[in-house]
């Protein structure tokens, strides 16, 4: 069944029945009831737990938990990030039956989610945005963006039905480049922003009435990687239409960006000061050793490391305090961490066997919780 006739048809009716804000304007309107605005987001994505543990991984801390949700949760997170792949035919994980599974773990820890729609069969990156197998048959973009509404919608219902519906959606992950392309995107490739928005609205426009079904708000999350591309890149989705959304995630890892460490703060003060919405540093790291303990190689090396922070736990701990205050300070949301719990295991993860992460983890070689996991449990209030 098809909940969506047209982009043009979902314009006219969302001018038509919007809300008002206080001018008369037509716009969504943000409830200050809503959850995102009440507390700080302390995050982890945690989407490699199932496999690891299925694989035999062993997580601890100093209190006897033994489950990576549970011991993240008691460690002070209290929102967990999960990736959502359409169709993969080469692993049985971040499916919707695996995402069902770390939905109720992190609801049992008594954590909030996020639900990151990759629309991909495999990684959504900044350079790869590719279409699922099962769109490319396609006759038309209206007819891809209606595939895009449809999975967004039945996923969110589906969810709902067994209790599982996330508090936040992402509607795509770090889609510096156009959405579902049939390859990779070539460095500096032009964006076909009547075709990109068309897709995100899609994806908007689904949520928005799953929430108006069930009368339930779900927050929703645009991503780019890195902050310098994040105002052009809003800049060009606005001027070509784009629907309203709640939250500007942002990854920021120093390895890849061009901005210091130190203007952190002042980019996300930018984002919140033009944009008028929530902002969240949705992804980052940094490495607590240089070591390894497998053969994968790891990714986060030398060339990750910031002056003044070393390579150590209790550096770990100290960067992601003040990224964390950073944010604060600049009125942002809060931070997530990416992938605090892919530690080494037998798992093999595409080509490789073992963690490409674990040096980057907030786990030890054991898989121990340690000091760097302190950032999610200080407090934090904005220094003016």
């Amino acid at each position: 069944m098809k909940h969506w006739l047209s982009v043009a048809s979902i314009l006219v009716l969302a001018a038509c029945s919007a809300p008002q804000d206080t001018n008369g304007n037509a716009g969504y309107n943000v409830n200050a009831e809503r959850s995102f605005n009440q507390k700080l987001w302390r995050g982890g994505d945690l989407s490699y737990v199932n496999e690891l543990d299925d694989c035999g991984a062993v997580y601890s801390d100093g209190d006897g938990r033994t489950d990576a949700y549970q011991i993240m949760a008691a460690a002070g997170a209290n929102l967990a990030r999960l990736r959502l792949w359409h169709s993969p035919d080469w692993t049985d994980y971040s499916t919707l039956s695996d995402v069902r599974r770390s939905i109720t773990r992190a609801k049992r820890a008594n954590m909030q989610v996020l639900l990151d729609f990759h629309y991909s069969d495999t990684w959504a990156d900044p350079g790869a945005q590719i279409v699922p197998k099962a769109w490319r048959g396609s006759k038309s973009e209206e007819e891809l963006a209606q595939r895009l509404y449809d999975y967004t919608y039945d996923t969110l219902m589906s969810l709902a039905k067994d209790n599982l519906l996330p508090e936040f959606v992402q509607i795509g992950n770090e889609t510096n480049s156009e959405l579902l392309m049939k390859e990779k995107a070539v460095e500096g490739a032009a964006i076909n922003w009547a075709r990109n928005v068309k897709f995100l609205n899609a994806g908007i426009k689904a949520t928005r009435d799953v929430s108006s079904s069930l009368g339930i708000d779900i927050g929703i999350m645009l991503h780019v990687a890195q902050p310098e591309n994040v105002e052009p890149w809003f800049d060009d989705a606005i001027k070509a239409g784009l629907s309203e959304y709640d939250i500007l995630g942002v990854s920021y890892y120093p390895k890849w960006s061009g901005v210091e460490f130190s203007e952190v703060e002042k980019y996300i003060k930018s984002f919140r000061e033009k944009y008028s919405k929530e902002v969240v540093i949705v992804e980052t790291a940094y490495p607590w050793t240089m070591e390894g303990n497998d053969e994968a190689k790891n990714i986060l090396r030398e060339d990750a490391l910031i002056d003044g922070y070393e390579a150590s736990s209790p550096d770990q701990k100290r960067q992601l305090i003040d990224l964390m205050q950073a944010a604060v300070n600049g009125g942002g949301l809060g931070v997530v961490y990416w992938e605090p719990a892919w530690i080494s295991s037998d798992c093999e993860t595409r080509s490789v066997r073992g963690s490409r992460w674990e040096n980057a983890t907030l786990f030890d070689f054991e898989g121990k919780l340690h000091g760097g996991a302190d950032f999610l449990s200080r407090e934090y209030s904005k220094v003016k």
